[in-house]
């Protein structure tokens, strides 16, 4: 049977296959030649020319219907994790016939979804089709698939042909992102940017003889750094530009794709662990970003990056095992990871989110951190309060 179906398909793809009709009326004129060839009934041989020149013009007819289509398909923008791609595409009959009857097939991964079909009835000459439709995507990640199939039957429904045409696609599907309304961990980065920033401002407002230079005044600036002998002299305000600290406070959160992460104990997924990892990754990211940290995301594969629209582009693609040649950066860090074995080794104030391969599992470590539990929804899991969270080890 499958050889079968192969022989159907391969015939229907390079040349045309009969359809049901097709295989009957077949049957039927094999039957009324043999009847000729032994009664010698001219009407017979009649009848059987008939049907053999009909099946001829059926098997020619439904070719030349599918020449003279041009598919092209427009950009597809990026969505969520639950959300649907809209996927269009334009249909061009480029000759003088009209085109009729025809199923146009959109090979979409397996991962999406199974093949998506639609039936055109007509496509005048020299005219445009525009096909539109909605795949719900499940399952974060970056897709590309090509093959779009065109098959017809027509007109008179004997014979299937079908032809193959490339429009190249590409999809993105951003991995979902938490509307955290606290996070500790991260907070406390914010508050020791904070405190430095105040350590800068106080050194700032101490250094009150050191001008490095004057410039005009922009909204914003405080009065006090307003220098008035000079703003009455020009006429306009002008500001001193002091000697400062820098705040070189930053949180980089870092993804740790190059290893293989294991399914828990309970049988979940062999990837729901990482999958729960990335989404805590980007959520993480721009929960600092509205807490205006200074953040940048790190993977094996990417190294280090920064920007909304990159960082999700990255997450997207991003897969555990992954051959990298980044190195990880030797500074603090928040280090998402499934491995505990590492997180002795972090660097001086660094934080972990570690997903628990066993229910009882007890990371050592000295710096704080959170252990995830991969079976028990993420969200309150990040939110969670900050006694519960840290702890050294």
């Amino acid at each position: 049977m499958n050889i079968a179906k192969r022989i159907a398909n391969w015939l229907e793809a390079h040349w045309v296959t009969p359809a049901y009709s097709g295989w009957l009326l077949s049957g039927l004129s094999l039957f009324f030649f043999v009847s000729a060839t032994n009664t010698l009934a001219g009407w017979l041989y009649v009848i059987s020319g008939i049907s053999f020149a009909l099946l001829a013009i059926a098997a020619i007819l439904p070719e030349r219907t599918l020449r003279g289509i041009q598919i092209q398909r427009h950009p597809i923008s990026p969505v969520t994790v639950g959300d649907s791609l809209a996927i269009e595409l334009r249909l061009t009959n480029t000759t003088k016939q009209p085109k009729t009857l025809i199923q146009v097939q959109d090979l979409l991964p397996f991962l999406i979804a199974p093949p998506v079909s639609a039936a055109i009835e007509i496509i005048a000459p020299h005219s445009t089709h525009h096909w539109l439709y909605h795949q719900p995507v499940q399952r974060r990640g970056i897709y590309r698939w090509q093959t779009v199939h065109l098959r017809t039957a027509a007109p008179l429904g004997l014979f299937w042909c079908r032809r193959s045409q490339s429009a190249p696609a590409l999809a993105i599907v951003y991995p979902t992102v938490l509307p955290l309304v606290q996070c500790p961990l991260v907070d406390a980065v914010g508050r020791d940017a904070s405190l430095q920033f105040t350590r800068d401002r106080r050194a700032q407002a101490a250094s009150e003889g050191l001008t490095r230079s004057l410039r005009p005044y922009r909204w914003g600036d405080s009065i006090r750094f307003v220098h008035w002998r000079t703003s009455a002299r020009y006429g306009a305000l002008r500001v001193r530009e002091l000697e400062t600290l820098t705040n070189d406070q930053a949180l980089i959160i870092c993804l740790d794709s190059a290893t293989s992460w294991k399914q828990p104990s309970d049988g979940l997924g062999a990837t729901e662990p990482f999958e729960q990892a990335v989404v805590a990754a980007a959520s993480l990211y721009f929960y600092a970003t509205r807490r205006n940290l200074s953040v940048k995301l790190w993977t094996a594969g990417t190294g280090l990056i920064q920007g909304g629209q990159a960082v999700l582009q990255a997450l997207a693609g991003v897969q555990f095992g992954e051959d990298g040649t980044e190195t990880l950066p030797d500074v603090p860090l928040l280090w998402l990871t499934q491995n505990p074995t590492g997180l002795s080794t972090l660097p001086p104030g660094s934080r972990w989110l570690l997903w628990a391969r066993e229910k009882l599992e007890q990371p050592t470590s000295n710096s704080p951190g959170l252990l995830v539990q991969p079976d028990q929804p993420l969200q309150p899991q990040l939110q969670g309060a900050l006694e519960k969270q840290l702890g050294g080890g």
